[in-house]
């Protein structure tokens, strides 16, 4: 269940790891929700390369895993992990599917309430309201290149599993760069979309959850 949460919160966007240094904070958001807000209006497919590189506080070496993610407005998603071993994860409104080299498996997310939060992050992203979000404090800030969304969850179900959720986002395009998650056992995972490619054209059978 652990491992589909980490893509549920993966799925909030659009990851190698950039530096963060050289950021100053950003005192005016309202522009800049301006902009996320027209980006999203603008979006209607996003698919991607992605790397993952998860960091385990009792391990010294980071686990690296690839693959492929796919969006569709306004609710359906696909990311499926290639290497090293292979794992799909399907979300398509409330209904997700879950598989692996061993089993395959059908959820509905109606009675899940940490579902139904990571669904509202998504949602909120898709739209571009999430530094509107009453589950987090937020503080937001900017170099040349990228704005940095630190996002530190309020709502209790998500505090038990992070302590914070950090996304980069593009000046350029306003599409989410990377995705930080911190949680709170001190693990942390980073997601890198490569070779975004916005506004394709993305058959409704990719995102197949029978």
């Amino acid at each position: 269940m652990h491992k589909w949460i980490i893509c549920l919160i993966c799925c909030v966007a659009g990851l190698p790891v950039f530096a963060q240094s050289g950021f100053k904070p950003v005192t005016d958001l309202a522009p800049l929700k301006q902009q996320f807000a027209r980006a999203a209006q603008n979006t209607q497919s996003i698919q991607c390369d992605f790397v993952q590189e998860k960091n385990l506080s009792m391990l010294s070496d980071k686990i690296v895993s690839k693959g492929k993610f796919w969006f569709k407005k306004e609710n359906k998603v696909r990311m499926e992990y290639q290497q090293p071993s292979y794992y799909l994860l399907v979300i398509n409104g409330k209904d997700i599917r879950i598989k692996d080299a061993q089993r395959e498996n059908k959820v509905s997310g109606k009675s899940n309430k940490l579902f139904e939060q990571v669904n509202r992050i998504t949602v909120d992203c898709v739209r571009g309201t999430v530094l509107d979000n009453a589950d987090f404090t937020s503080a937001v800030s900017e170099n040349a290149r990228q704005y940095r969304l630190e996002l530190v969850p309020v709502n209790k179900v998500l505090k038990t599993y992070f302590k914070t959720i950090v996304l980069l986002v593009d000046k350029q395009d306003y599409s989410v760069a990377s995705i930080t998650m911190q949680e709170q056992s001190g693990d942390d995972t980073t997601i890198s979309f490569l070779h975004k490619q916005l506004n394709s054209q993305i058959p409704d059978a990719v995102f197949s959850v029978k």
